[in-house]
C-alpha cells in the first residue's frame, strides 16, 4: 500500500489552471522525482501536500490508505510531510540551531533549553555535512550553506514524507554529492522522498521513479529502468531537445576582459590573473567557498578590489562600483536574481530599462516611449513569456525572470557579460533558450565570463574553463583539455595531478 496517494487534485488561480485532475503514488522507502518545466504545476502540489496551499474541491489526499484533509503546514506535519521551500526559508537573525528547532524549541524550567538545541543541531548538520557552529547567525552564511540548514531542519522534525523542492540549487559538487548520501540513507530507513530538481543528472542517480507534470497535468510516469534524459526531456516539453547545447566552434578576437594581479578583499592573499576575448564564453569552476562570485562581483565593482589592474578592450579602468563597471562596459547577471537583479514589484518594462534610465533620460526625467522600445525590443529578443510589458515581475517563472535579468544588461550593449550561475532553478526548456541567447551574443563580440555549479553546463557551453580554489585560479583547461575529472582536480587543489 502507497504510504501516500494524490488522486484527481485541481488548482485555479485567476486566469491560471495550475493543475488538472493530477494523480501520484509514492511508496514507503521510495524517491520519487517529480520533473517539469516551470510552470508545469510541481511546486503547486507541493504546496497542496505540505498545506501550504488548499486544493480546489474534488479530489483526494491519502495517507497509509486513508483519507486527509490538509489546512495547514501544521496537519502536514502532523501527518509525517514536510516541505523543504526552493527559496529559502529562514531568519537571519537567528543562529543556525535556533532555525532548525524555531516554533518546537526545547524547554528546561519553563526556559528554551539552549544547550540541547546546540547539542541535538550538531547532529542534523553533520547528517548534511555542514560544519559550522550552531550558533553562528544564519545571514553569516552562503547561499548554499543556508541551503544545508534548511535541509537539517527538515530532517529534524523526523518526516515519513520529506519533500525536496530543488534541494542542491545552490550547492557544490561536494556539498551535492552529501546531499546524495543523505536522501539514500533515508530511504534505507524507509522514509519517502519527493525530489524535485531540474538537474536531470541528479534525477537519473537518485530516482527509483518519475512522475512528470507537463501544463498542469500528467504526461508520463518513468520506471526505473526507463529513466534517461531523453524519456524525461520528451514527457517535460514534448519536443526534441537533442540540441542541447547548441555551443559552435567560435573565432574569438582580442582580449575585451583581462584581469592582472587582481585581490579582492574576500581572498586577499593570491593575486588572479586572467583574460577574455570578444567572441568567447569562459566557464568559471570551483565548489563553493572558492571565490568565483565574489571574483565577479569585483570585477562590477559592489566590493572594489584590494590591488590589481582590469582593463576592457586593451583600455585599463578603474572600477570602484557598479557604475564604474556599466560604463566601462561591462555588466553582471548576479546568481541571486530576486534580491539583487530585479525589483519584484516592478513591471517586466520597468525592469528591462532601469540600467539605461540615466542614458535615456530627458531633461532628467524618466523617458516612457525608450523605456517601452527597450523592452518591447528585449521580450522579443530573449523571448520572455509574459502576458504584456506591464505584468508584475513577481508572477513571472524563474526562467522568464531570469531572461529579463539579462534584457535589462542586454539593452546597455555590453562588451563583457558575467553570469552567476546563469540557469540556477530554472528549467531545462528556459535553459537552453538562455545558452541559445549565450551563443548569439558571442557571435556578435561579446566577452562572457559565467560561474556554474552544473558540470554538464561547464562542459557544454564553455570554449575554455578556469578553475578556481580557495580564492586563486588553480588552472585553465581548454575545450580538448576539458572533463570533469580534470575540473575536479583542480577544483580540490590538485594541480599535478589535474596537468597529468
Amino acid at each position: 500500500m502507497p504510504i501516500l496517494e494524490v488522486s484527481n487534485i485541481t488548482k485555479t488561480f485567476p486566469g491560471v489552471v495550475a493543475l488538472n485532475g493530477v494523480s501520484l503514488e509514492l511508496d514507503e522507502g521510495e524517491v520519487l522525482s517529480l520533473i517539469g518545466e516551470n510552470g508545469a504545476g510541481k511546486s503547486t502540489l507541493m504546496k497542496i501536500l505540505a498545506g501550504v496551499q488548499p486544493p480546489d474541491p474534488g479530489g483526494e489526499i491519502r495517507v497509509d490508505g486513508q483519507p486527509v484533509e490538509i489546512h495547514s503546514v501544521q496537519d502536514a506535519l502532523d501527518r509525517g510531510i514536510a516541505l523543504i521551500h526552493q527559496e529559502l526559508n529562514l531568519a537571519g537573525n537567528l543562529s543556525v540551531g535556533a532555525n532548525i528547532f524555531l516554533g518546537r524549541e526545547p524547554k528546561k524550567g519553563g526556559l528554551i533549553d539552549e544547550r540541547r538545541i546546540e547539542e541535538e543541531s550538531r547532529q542534523f548538520l553533520e547528517l548534511v555535512g555542514l560544519d559550522v557552529d550552531p550558533n553562528t547567525l544564519v545571514e553569516e552564511l552562503t547561499i548554499g550553506r543556508q541551503q544545508m540548514v534548511e535541509i537539517a531542519k527538515a530532517l529534524s522534525i523526523d518526516a515519513r514524507v520529506l519533500i525536496m523542492d530543488e534541494p542542491t540549487s545552490s550547492l557544490s559538487a561536494k556539498e551535492t554529492e552529501s546531499l546524495f548520501a543523505v536522501v539514500k540513507g533515508l530511504r534505507e530507513r524507509g522514509v519517502s522522498v519527493i525530489y524535485i530538481s531540474h538537474r536531470l543528472g541528479e534525477v537519473k542517480e537518485l530516482s527509483d521513479r518519475v512522475t512528470v507534470l507537463r501544463d498542469g497535468e500528467n504526461a508520463g510516469d518513468l520506471d526505473r529502468s526507463e529513466i534517461n534524459h531523453d524519456r524525461m526531456v520528451s514527457l517535460m516539453v514534448g519536443r526534441d531537445l537533442s540540441q542541447y547545447f547548441p555551443h559552435e566552434p567560435h573565432q574569438p578576437g582580442e582580449a575585451a576582459l583581462k584581469v592582472s594581479g587582481l585581490k579582492t578583499p574576500f581572498h586577499p592573499v593570491h593575486g588572479i590573473d586572467f583574460e577574455v576575448r570578444a567572441g568567447e564564453i569562459v566557464g568559471m569552476a570551483g565548489l563553493v567557498g572558492a571565490g568565483r562570485t565574489e571574483l565577479l562581483q569585483t570585477i562590477f565593482g559592489v566590493t572594489p578590489a584590494l590591488e590589481g589592474e582590469i582593463s576592457v578592450a586593451g583600455e585599463p579602468v578603474s572600477i570602484q562600483s557598479p557604475l564604474d563597471a556599466i560604463r566601462a562596459g561591462i555588466a553582471l547577471a548576479p546568481e541571486d536574481r530576486k534580491q539583487q537583479g530585479l525589483i519584484l514589484e516592478m513591471a517586466v518594462s520597468e525592469n528591462m530599462s532601469l540600467s539605461a534610465l540615466k542614458r535615456d533620460a530627458k531633461n532628467g526625467f524618466r523617458n516612457q516611449s525608450a523605456e517601452n522600445r527597450i523592452s518591447d525590443e528585449m521580450i522579443e529578443k530573449m523571448r520572455v513569456k509574459t502576458p504584456s510589458a506591464a505584468q508584475i515581475v513577481r508572477y513571472l517563472s524563474g526562467g522568464n525572470q531570469q531572461k529579463v535579468v539579462l534584457g535589462k544588461w542586454l539593452a546597455m550593449h555590453p562588451k563583457i557579460l558575467l553570469l552567476d550561475e546563469p540557469t540556477r532553478g530554472i528549467d531545462v526548456g528556459a535553459k537552453q533558450e538562455i545558452y541559445t541567447s549565450m551563443e548569439e551574443l558571442v557571435r556578435n563580440g561579446v566577452g562572457i565570463l559565467f560561474v556554474s555549479s552544473e558540470m554538464e553546463e561547464v562542459l557544454g557551453m564553455s570554449d575554455r574553463t578556469l578553475v578556481m580554489h580557495e580564492g586563486r585560479i588553480t588552472g585553465e583547461l581548454s575545450r580538448e583539455q576539458l572533463s570533469e575529472e580534470a575540473v575536479m582536480q583542480l577544483a580540490t587543489g590538485n594541480v599535478a595531478e589535474a596537468a597529468a
